[in-house]
Formats: structure tokens, sequence, C-alpha cells
């Protein structure tokens, strides 16, 4: 007498054991996002976002040489002796820099300085598009020092009254930093100069690639 042979079921573990390592990452994705407080970091950006916070339009002078026994003409000092008005902040990128209260541009004050030079420099055909702004303090300037190691730099004098507006609206700490203004005035970023020196110009070519502004 035959006997009969069950029909064989086919092993459905290995399919299981698929389907639950395909969803368990969706799972814990979709728990991570809409269940708990945590978010991915997603900036590619190496600078910190402080804006955009518009900055206000000011007519600061020209910084002078103070220090100096005969003072230097601001066109001698590779500065435009027309731009000390409202219009300073607008029109390009800036690379702004605070320098430091009584001593107008210390030695963290110049570091920041060829830090932003160096930058400028880098971009090639692009840095016609960004200008260097030095907000000095009282003391400063040294214009033979500017002419002679950053020609070009629009130095202004921020010791008056007249800068508080704009100091204001700076995030501390100034020193070490450079501020990132797109050309309509807005504050952007601000950087540490200690630290990657690639990141400032890797983040500004960046904005200019795909800004059609400035």
């Amino acid at each position: 007498m035959t006997q009969r042979t069950q029909p064989s079921h086919p092993n459905r573990k290995p399919v299981l054991l698929l389907v639950v390592l395909f969803l368990a990452p969706l799972a814990a994705a979709f728990w991570l996002y809409y269940g708990s407080s945590w978010r991915p970091a997603l900036r590619t950006n190496h600078g910190t976002l402080v804006g955009p916070v518009t900055l206000p339009e000011l007519a600061l002078p020209l910084a002078s040489a103070k220090a100096a026994t005969t003072a230097v003409p601001a066109a001698a000092s590779g500065v435009p002796a027309a731009m000390g008005a409202a219009s300073v902040l607008r029109g390009k990128w800036t690379l702004l820099v605070v320098g430091a209260g009584e001593a107008g541009c210390d030695v963290p004050c110049r570091g920041t300085l060829i830090y932003a030079r160096q930058t400028w420099l880098s971009l090639a055909q692009l840095s016609s598009r960004v200008q260097r702004v030095l907000l000095a303090g009282a003391g400063c300037c040294d214009l033979d020092y500017l002419q002679r190691e950053h020609a070009g730099l629009i130095a202004l004098d921020a010791s008056g009254a007249a800068a508080a507006p704009l100091l204001r609206l700076l995030p501390e700490p100034r020193e070490n930093t450079i501020y990132v203004v797109d050309p309509l005035g807005n504050l952007m970023m601000r950087y540490d100069v200690r630290q990657d020196p690639k990141g400032l110009r890797e983040d500004l070519k960046k904005l200019l690639e795909l800004s059609h502004i400035g």
C-alpha cells in the first residue's frame, strides 16, 4: 500500500528575517524623527549661523592715523577715500573684523586681518565680489601697516557713539572673529579664525556660486 507524502511547506523564517531587517531601520528612523526630540545635524557650513540680521546703514568716518606724527591720507593707505558712508556694507559680500577697544587693532586683530586677507586672495576670480572691512577701535590705526600688509582694506572709525547701533548687533565674542555680511547688509555668519582655515573659504565659494547678488 502506497503511503501518502505530506506536501512540503517552504521555510518562511529567512523571508521574515529579511523583512524585519529591511523594516527595522525605517521604523527606527521614523521613531527618532517623529517620536523623539532628536534631529540630525543638517549643516554643511563651517561657520556659525547668526542671522540673517540686517545691519544699520551708518555714516562712519574712515579711520585716521591717530598714533602717527604725520597722518597718512586715506587714499595712500589703500583704502578708498570715499568709503566711509552708509553704503559701505552694501553692494558686496563683506568680511567684517572688529578692532579691539583701546588697542585699536591688537595682535589677535592683526591675526584676524591676515586670515581675512588670505581667504580673500584664495577666492581668485571671485575676490572682486568680496570686500574686507575693519571696524577700528580707539587708538587705531597704523595706516602704514594697513597699506603694506592689507591694501584694499576699508578701515572705519567705530570708536564713537555713532557705531553703537551696529556693534550691538554683532554677537560676542568679537576677538578672533570674522563676520560675513551679504550685499544687502544682512549679517549671515561668524567664524572663529582659530578653527579650520579652509572653512570660511569653502563656505564663501558656495555662497558666491549660488548667489546672484553682489
